[in-house]
């Protein structure tokens, strides 16, 4: 008896791009035509991805006669990519001359290749059986990444002879293992009330290994074609490697919740009551610098939920919970990582906070026909310890204009905004088999850092999608368009202020 499902997935993907990017003075706003007397450099650049993804699934599911049911699933993923770049930095706007001695264009010429290799895979299983006149369910999880890189960069630098050639090369192990337990148990509390409690259990652990090489020469090359011809190989280098500040260490994460939730729901009204208590240790142990640190924290986390139906097809729906947001393990971590974020270096925070918030929601949506909605929904959330990255004022590894950057409770700041949904077939208009679908969010946040009040970095004012779906029963197939954009986005960290504009996303599908 039961229900077995296999299945198994191959997908691959190869992005090739080319990139010109001309370069100016400091002031180029003072300069709208960019004249030649303000241009720096110019640089062309190659940019290749190329990975393959397999994966596998399956999944058991079985009820039995008292009515117990059991269930486990296992997924399996294994990724390999390469990302390939190349690029040459010239003195002039569109000249290619690489003779470096006759007054030649070149100045540097960099390459850039990195190998991915990742695994990941999963377990679930749960059994759910009657108790007390209730039900109770068992859960346990158990998960696995690993993930080893290999980066290799060389550079030439032919702006002042005899030239300098730069090469350096990474590699980083990451294992994480987490397993999780839970017991939850559903208790029926007269004709329309239902009571829900239980416990959660957790582990995570990480085991980094980020090791590097550096090696420079001199070479006493006078012209392009030297260079080209010249049998220097990366085997001319004895790589010796050397763990960075902070490369190697064990992250581990306990935690332990408790939780409780009174539901009710009858035609007109319904409504969940609910509190959750987190109990979180951390502990970090980095074998290069000799730091441990351990973190311990706990939240009561308490929600409310209701929702009113104000007509036949209208319901108006309010709620405010309480959430918790931790650090992730690639920001607690305090390893330097060179040229991690851009061209600047990122250090992790060992003694970062988690984020919390208080959110309030507000909505009222309308059913369209028999499938279709739209809908309106308010919010509004505070956030304390919001995590971002922030400048440390250190100079980065890539020289003048680079910096080390870090993840830090900027303080605490807020959120609100407005959700506009729509997604409904066009059977009032005899196309039973087209369907449309619109969402629009506005966004606004607000927050002080050292320069005073400004919006959550990175964040846009608007985004939105729009499209639709038509199924064409007949061929058995459908194809449909979907449209995406969104605003800008302004971002502030000592040192610089960049905002980001977005082109659209113009999307087509067809399936058979």
């Amino acid at each position: 008896g039961g229900r077995l499902l296999l299945g198994a997935n191959l997908q691959g993907r190869y992005n090739p791009k080319q990139k010109t990017s001309l370069r100016y003075g400091d002031s180029p706003e003072n300069n709208i035509n960019f004249q030649t007397e303000e241009f720096d450099n110019r640089e062309d650049q190659s940019d290749t991805r190329d990975g393959d993804d397999t994966s596998l699934n399956s999944s058991y599911e079985i009820v039995f006669d008292d009515d117990s049911q059991f269930n486990i699933s296992a997924m399996w993923v294994d990724t390999e990519r390469t990302e390939d770049e190349r690029s040459f930095e010239y003195n002039d706007p569109t000249a290619t001359n690489n003779d470096i001695v006759n007054g030649g264009n070149l100045e540097t010429d960099n390459a850039n290749v990195k190998y991915i290799d990742q695994t990941n895979y999963n377990i679930n299983t749960a059994y759910e059986f009657p108790l007390l006149s209730g039900t109770s369910k068992f859960k346990f999880g158990f998960a696995r990444f690993e993930e080893s890189v290999y980066e290799q960069e060389v550079e030439l630098d032919t702006s002042e002879l005899p030239m300098i050639f730069e090469e350096e090369q990474a590699r980083s192990n990451i294992d994480d293992k987490e397993w999780t337990l839970q017991w939850q148990h559903s208790q029926p509390w007269g004709d329309s009330k239902e009571i829900q409690l239980g416990a959660f259990l957790q582990n995570k652990k990480r085991d980094s290994e980020i090791l590097e090489s550096q090696n420079e020469l001199e070479l006493a090359l006078t012209s392009w074609d030297q260079y080209a011809a010249s049998p220097l190989t990366l085997a001319a280098f004895n790589s010796e490697y050397e763990a960075v500040t902070g490369g190697v260490n064990t992250l581990e994460e306990d935690r332990f919740d408790l939780f409780a939730l009174v539901k009710h729901k009858d035609d007109l009204f319904a409504w969940e009551l609910g509190v959750r208590w987190e109990s979180t240790d951390s502990k970090i142990n980095d074998k290069t610098i000799g730091v441990t640190e351990n973190n311990s924290y706990d939240f009561i986390l308490p929600s409310a939920h209701f929702r009113y139906n104000v007509s036949e097809n209208g319901r108006i729906s309010a709620s405010i919970a309480r959430s918790l947001r931790r650090p992730e393990f690639d920001f607690l971590t305090p390893a330097l990582i060179e040229k991690e974020l851009g061209d600047n270096d990122q250090l992790g925070n060992p003694e970062l906070k988690p984020e919390s918030a208080w959110g309030m929601d507000l909505g009222y949506e309308y059913r369209l026909g028999k499938s279709g909605v739209v809908g309106i929904n308010l919010f509004y959330r505070k956030v304390n310890d919001l995590i971002e990255i922030a400048n440390t004022g250190q100079e980065g590894s890539e020289g003048e204009g680079t910096f080390v950057l870090q993840p830090r409770n900027t303080g605490d700041g807020n959120v609100k905004g407005v959700e506009l949904d729509l997604s409904t077939p066009l059977g009032a208009f005899s196309m039973p088999n087209t369907g449309v679908f619109l969402n629009y969010s506005w966004l606004d946040s607000e927050v002080t850092d050292f320069f005073g009040t400004r919006k959550f970095n990175d964040q846009s004012d608007y985004v939105y999608n729009i499209g639709f779906i038509q199924d064409l029963p007949e061929l058995k197939a459908a194809f449909g368009v979907t449209y995406r954009k969104q605003g800008d986005a302004y971002g502030r960290i000592v040192g610089e202020e960049i905002t980001t504009s977005y082109s659209a996303d113009f999307e087509v599908f067809l399936e058979k």
